[in-house]
């Protein structure tokens, strides 16, 4: 009996391990291309690859990924990956993508698991809650909802969801800013 058990166990993790290397590749490049057309929503025109010059930088503990954006060999500007663990569901993944002054170009939300028709609203495809962003520099406009002193509309039935947002953004400018001090005040 023992002996049928561990060949059974043998073949099912052979089997699971095979569909992982099988699989392996192809969610990885479903996974860049996912960042590659976010990158392209968020950011000001740019003509290099910035997936390519991505690096990262550590913000409250976590990993930040980095894509810097240049239109003619000039900074353009800057995309930050975060993820927030405040989440009413989980962890919530956003891109930021920031003009050189700071401003806010758009927001794109990579993955979260929010809950159906409430805290998956932060989607631009869901409704409009993430535009409130965009055009706004954290330096003088308070990534916060409304109910915490902010000025940020939160999702009605979701206020959760709607801090941990404005939670990634902000983690999101610090990365920003402290890119921007160790450029000389240059992206």
């Amino acid at each position: 009996m023992v002996l049928t058990l561990f060949v059974i166990c043998f073949c099912g993790s052979a089997v699971l391990g095979g569909a992982y290397l099988i699989t392996q590749a192809p969610i990885a490049s479903a996974q860049a291309e996912i960042i590659n057309k976010a990158l392209s929503g968020v950011l000001p025109v740019f003509d290099n690859n910035p997936s390519e010059e991505v690096y990262d930088m550590q913000i409250e503990g976590q990993t930040a990924k980095v894509y810097p954006a240049l239109l003619n060999g000039a900074k353009a500007g800057i995309a930050v990956e975060v993820i927030s663990t405040r989440g009413f569901g989980g962890p919530i993944q956003v891109l930021v993508g920031f003009f050189p002054d700071g401003t806010i170009c758009n927001t794109a939300l990579i993955s979260h698991s929010e809950t159906p028709g409430l805290g998956d609203k932060l989607d631009q495809r869901k409704s409009i809650f993430s535009l409130q962003f965009n055009g706004k520099n954290p330096k003088n406009f308070t990534l916060a909802v409304k109910k915490d002193g902010g000025q940020v509309d939160a999702i009605t039935a979701a206020t959760i969801s709607s801090r941990a947002f404005c939670h990634a953004i902000d983690m999101a400018y610090k990365v920003f800013t402290e890119i921007d001090l160790q450029d000389g005040g240059q992206l």
